[in-house]
């Protein structure tokens, strides 16, 4: 088959994207390492590109065979998953997955499983692999208790990338306890309902960034216990939009970096919830964020009612900067751009807004909302302590709130009860930025190699 000479590239050294990570991330063999060592290809253990055949049996006995230094290879073609995969214990390894997979089980659970592994590579040589997990067959009948798609447990020195995840019966793609990875090029797309999560991070040394996200929840989320979190370069694309939370008892969150945030027609452009709870979020910024057409932008809230009342005084919330928010929100009047309400036993401190331009589209003037929480900027109180609550009334459109819109941008949301089509992966998922690495389908082939066939 066709061996691209870009895979020379990926996963070669782990890289380190900036200060705000704690080090390096990625995996630490190359796949052209690996590939050289083996090549487990799901064809020769059993797997048949019919569409009706299940996979699963088949990337079991290919990852046993390749798990402790190889590549496991799914090659283009159409694949059904009917029982799912758990791989454990892999070292220096990659799934190549150049094909589409179909689920066709009905179990719980998550489809794919990835866990105890290091130095792991999950990706697509063409851009073009994907897995359909065909969630409207649960959703038109009300039901969120189908699989996730994808789940990392206690995955380190990890990528994953150049993938669509689409219409997951429940999440879409969840790292647990993981530490050191970079996630990029995907696209994940979804059904317009609650309970469809497009990226949840609860781990420690995490680069997420070039990813378009469409559902209506999450679109790339950061929960507890997390540290050193950068995600940059999302696409949420009628969705959820970002957040953090929901957020409960012994919360644990630090060093979080969200940047180039584009944000469409979605409930938030960023939120960070809870209701009760104990437990501290710090060090987090929130910078070069674009929305339009959003219920809400800014949105603390630590009295979030969709939220159960959790014992305690409240998640203390230190050293939150927002800066550079340009763009719209629907109905400044009935969702202002700015709501910082934080709990009055745990105010909020340290907190700065600073070249924050939004305005409405609906009507002529906007609210903003802060309770119980200290800083610089908008409606924010100096200080550190103490309860109060105030909003204020903004008639006039600040300067510089116009932004550019993505040509993308969806016109319509994809509902729940009929099939949501394989998107293709952007190649643009903030105005104006490049990708950071370029799509892996893009680059040329220049030499060929068995590869397993």
């Amino acid at each position: 088959m066709i061996f691209n000479a870009a895979l020379l590239a990926i996963g070669l050294a782990p890289l380190l994207a900036t200060a705000q990570l704690s080090g390096s991330v990625g995996p630490t063999t190359s796949y052209t390492t690996k590939a050289s060592n083996k090549i487990c290809n799901v064809l020769n253990y059993g797997g048949v590109a019919d569409k009706k055949t299940d996979i699963g049996p088949a990337i079991t006995s290919a990852w046993s065979a390749c798990k402790s230094g190889g590549v496991v290879y799914i090659p283009s073609g159409d694949y059904a998953l009917g029982s799912w995969v758990t791989l454990t214990g892999g070292k220096s390894t990659a799934i190549r997955l150049d094909g589409t997979i179909y689920r066709t089980g009905t179990g719980g659970g998550n489809m794919i499983f990835i866990e105890h592994t290091s130095d792991f590579e999950l990706f697509s040589s063409t851009s073009k692999g994907a897995v359909q997990g065909f969630g409207y067959e649960f959703h038109k009948k009300g039901s969120l208790s189908g699989p996730r798609i994808l789940r990392l447990y206690e995955v380190t020195d990890f990528s994953v990338h150049d993938l669509a995840l689409v219409d997951s019966p429940s999440f879409h793609f969840s790292m647990d306890t993981c530490e050191n990875g970079e996630v990029y090029n995907m696209a994940i797309r979804g059904g317009n309902s609650g309970g469809l999560d497009g990226i949840d991070v609860w781990s420690t040394n995490i680069w997420v960034h070039d990813v378009e996200v469409t559902n209506k929840d999450e679109c790339v989320t950061v929960k507890s216990p997390a540290k050193n979190i950068l995600v940059e370069n999302i696409y949420c694309n009628w969705s959820g939009g970002c957040a953090m939370g929901s957020l409960s008892s012994d919360v644990d969150i630090s060093d979080v970096v969200y940047r180039n945030i584009y944000t469409w027609s979605s409930n938030q452009m960023y939120m960070i919830k809870s209701n009760g709870g104990s437990g501290s979020v710090s060090n987090l910024v929130l910078e070069n964020f674009i929305g339009h057409g959003n219920a809400y932008s800014l949105d603390i809230d630590q009295q979030w009612s969709s939220m159960s009342t959790v014992d305690g005084d409240g998640v203390q919330l230190n050293n939150i900067t927002i800066k550079n928010w340009k763009g719209t929100e629907a109905n400044g009047a009935q969702r202002g751009p700015i709501k910082v309400n934080c709990a009055a036993d745990a105010p909020c401190t340290d907190v700065t807004i600073e070249d924050f331009a939004m305005w409405t589209e609906s009507g002529s003037y906007q609210k903003e909302i802060c309770n119980n929480a200290y800083g610089s900027g908008a409606c924010l109180k100096s200080g550190s302590g103490g309860s109060y609550s105030t909003t204020v009334t903004v008639k006039t459109a600040p300067t510089g709130y116009s932004a550019a819109t993505m040509a993308a941008d969806l016109k319509t949301a994809f509902g729940t009860v009929s099939s949501i089509p394989i998107p293709t992966i952007p190649t643009s998922f903030y105005p104006g930025a490049t990708p950071i690495s370029a799509l892996a389908g893009a680059a040329k082939t220049t030499s060929t190699c068995s590869c397993g066939n």
